[in-house]
């Protein structure tokens, strides 16, 4: 098998897009709500997050919702709100949808968590 030097440093580990990532994602349930506008009409829907990082989260949530939706994720624990936007198209799932959302801008102490470093790898065991 042939390898790249850039296959050699990163390690032969890596899942599909897991190079593309512009930063650590950390898998963790947090109560979020999500907030939008349909038709005039103000939307509140009750979600939790699957993994988050400072670019964005996760979500699994009852309702879906168009890509490029626009809309404000409210952090039931911190008590604090981003705007997001929907970035693709939400998967289906047995527990609702998987809705990824992306942050307006990053946001490194929304979920008020520490990140792994950029460079952090697991150990196998």
């Amino acid at each position: 098998m042939t390898t790249t030097k850039g296959q050699t440093e990163r390690g032969m580990g890596l899942l599909p897009g897991e190079e593309r990532r512009r930063s650590q994602r950390v898998v963790i349930r947090v109560p979020v709500r999500l907030e939008t506008r349909i038709a005039e009409e103000k939307l509140l829907v009750s979600a939790t997050t699957v993994a988050v990082n400072i670019h964005g989260a996760m979500v699994l949530c009852a309702r879906s919702f168009e890509a490029d939706t626009k809309l404000v994720i409210f952090n039931e624990r911190t008590r604090e709100r981003a705007s997001a936007r929907v970035t693709r198209t939400p998967r289906e799932s047995s527990e609702g949808f998987l809705i990824p959302l992306e942050f307006d801008k990053p946001l490194p102490m929304f979920w008020q968590i520490s990140f792994p470093p950029e460079n952090w790898k697991p150990t196998d065991i």
